[in-house]
């Protein structure tokens, strides 16, 4: 079969791979019929090495079960699923915790020989507790929406639930990536009454805009902060940082307020950054957040998305096939995409 391998940075191909077999009594094998590049993807894109590489990639895909092991009970042959973007158990003491990404038994998509999301076909380990049945067909107008469930929107999701959002809350979101745009939408969900979008793509603060926005920040640094402060009074009880790098943290506890809390889902390009009395602890601040464990919040969000009460699916602006994927890298490395929607 054929699927997205990056052999350096800013080097992704289609290529040919073994195709994927049941090795496990609780395997199911998957045809994929919708996967995407993520934001996080393009940090390797941008950094790794050639001895790095090949590697698999993609973490997030809906598919037609195929064939299943004879453990699996969930799901059988024809079902369309949904794959969350960590596999796990759904037994474990993490899973029962609703903490699918610290499963004992479980891991992530492209790494230690599992197969990646953006390919023809994938072998899911732990079918029972990583896949979710959709009540729709493959070519259903919901799919860019139900494909936000293994990741993005889930993701966004957790950054409102970790930072205590609630009706009446007041809440910056810093960063206007799908993540970002989703976590307005999910803050808005929740009840906030103020969302304060820091990011200064227009075409993106707009569809933010229409997720449930109050206002837009295009400023950075200082001039970010001081803007901020001036519009929630002093600073904003919740932050929700999506970017992921330094600079988007600092603004964090640059726009939180004292008492405040600051929810993290970009995946943290750094290993150092301030806590200490200027920045967390003499206002104490509350740092949370973390990988989304998005497989415990797909039952929850997926009436909303059924219903049409939420259209997240609307962060993909452009769509490629396999063999174009290193067109669709490129597109969301240079701004020209929001997200992109690969079609096997």
């Amino acid at each position: 079969m054929r699927a997205a391998l990056m052999y350096a940075a800013g080097d992704v191909r289609a290529a040919h791979v073994a195709d994927p077999s049941l090795k496990e009594p609780t395997d199911a094998l998957v045809r994929i019929t919708a996967a995407c590049v993520c934001g996080s993807d393009l940090h390797p894109y941008r950094s790794m090495s050639g001895s790095d590489g090949p590697v698999r990639m993609g973490h997030e895909f809906i598919g037609v079960v195929e064939a299943t092991g004879s453990e699996v009970t969930s799901v059988r042959k024809g079902d369309v699923v949904v794959a969350p973007f960590a596999y796990s158990d759904g037994t474990c003491a993490f899973c029962r915790a609703g903490l699918q990404t610290s499963c004992v038994h479980g891991g992530f998509w492209a790494r230690n020989g599992i197969d990646g999301g953006q390919g023809e076909a994938a072998r899911v380990p732990l079918a029972d507790g990583t896949l979710v049945k959709l009540p729709v067909g493959v070519d259903d107008a919901l799919i860019p929406s139900l494909l936000t469930l293994s990741d993005v929107m889930g993701t966004g999701h957790h950054a409102a639930v970790r930072g205590g959002v609630r009706r009446g809350s007041t809440v910056t979101v810093i960063g206007d990536g799908a993540v970002g745009l989703l976590a307005v939408l999910a803050a808005k969900r929740l009840g906030a009454e103020r969302i304060v979008l820091m990011g200064r793509h227009t075409a993106r603060t707009d569809l933010g805009r229409s997720f449930g926005a109050t206002d837009v920040v295009p400023e950075r640094g200082d001039e970010g902060v001081e803007k901020v402060r001036r519009l929630t009074g002093g600073g904003s009880e919740i932050v929700l940082e999506a970017v992921g790098h330094r600079p988007a943290y600092e603004q964090a506890y640059g726009v939180v307020r004292p008492g405040g809390t600051i929810s993290r889902v970009g995946v943290p390009q750094y290993e150092e950054a301030p806590v200490g009395f200027g920045s967390l602890f003499g206002h104490n601040i509350t740092l949370t957040g973390g990988p989304a464990p998005a497989r415990a919040y797909i039952e929850e969000l997926l009436p909303d998305l059924l219903e049409g009460r939420i259209e997240p699916g609307r962060v993909f602006d452009r769509t490629v096939g396999l063999d174009d994927v290193a067109e669709g890298y490129r597109a969301m490395d240079a701004r020209e995409a929001l997200k992109v929607l690969v079609r096997p």
